[in-house]
């Protein structure tokens, strides 16, 4: 089966591989710093190898986000929790090396997903949890056209200590007005 990437100006997404392990869990420990709190990162085989198997779930779907003028891996961005009948939803996660920061991957990379997320998967929702201090995501969410909904009191896990976060989301039908609009890319 041929390997489904979705291809963005300045990055492509594509699934994890066993191959990308060195790489993948070189540019986790390079941000282990950065990353402290925010996101718990794979940074050895056991945790790699339990997100590659993430991804072999109908659930979740797990994209490295690799830039396109060498294909480096500069991040990973993945669609968890998918659930289907009456509420056709996913929860988006999300992180970039530290080094890839600011560079416009990220906001590319959200692009790609929701793209993917309401055309081919056929949501309706996407929501993604944020820690209220981290403000360039929530730049970034709002920048992709998601709205905050609400506030989530030590609701996930995050460096041993249960955090508070912010619920963002963003519906179907808001994603086309913002695409119609000229703001996403097609």
């Amino acid at each position: 089966m041929k390997e489904k990437i979705l291809k963005g100006k300045k990055v492509f997404l594509r699934h994890p591989k066993v191959e990308d392990f060195a790489e993948f869990v070189a540019l986790n420990k390079a941000s282990q710093k950065f990353h402290k709190n925010l996101v718990n990162t794979p940074l050895n085989k056991k945790r790699f190898d339990a997100y590659l198997g993430r991804n072999s779930k109908m659930q979740d779907k797990c994209f490295f986000i690799c830039r396109r003028s060498d294909s480096l891996i500069v991040g990973a961005i993945n669609l968890s929790q998918i659930s289907r009948g009456i509420s056709q939803n996913a929860f988006l996660g999300y992180f970039l090396g530290e080094r890839f920061t600011g560079c416009g991957f990220m906001t590319e990379a959200i692009e790609l997903v929701l793209r993917y997320s309401f055309r081919t998967l056929k949501l309706h929702r996407i929501e993604a949890n944020v820690q209220p201090h981290n403000a360039a995501s929530i730049k970034i969410l709002q920048k992709t056209g998601f709205t905050k909904e609400g506030f989530s009191r030590k609701y996930l896990k995050i460096g041993g200590r249960w955090r508070d976060h912010e619920r963002w989301a963003i519906i179907r039908e808001g994603w086309k007005i913002k695409k119609q609009n000229g703001n996403e890319r097609s």
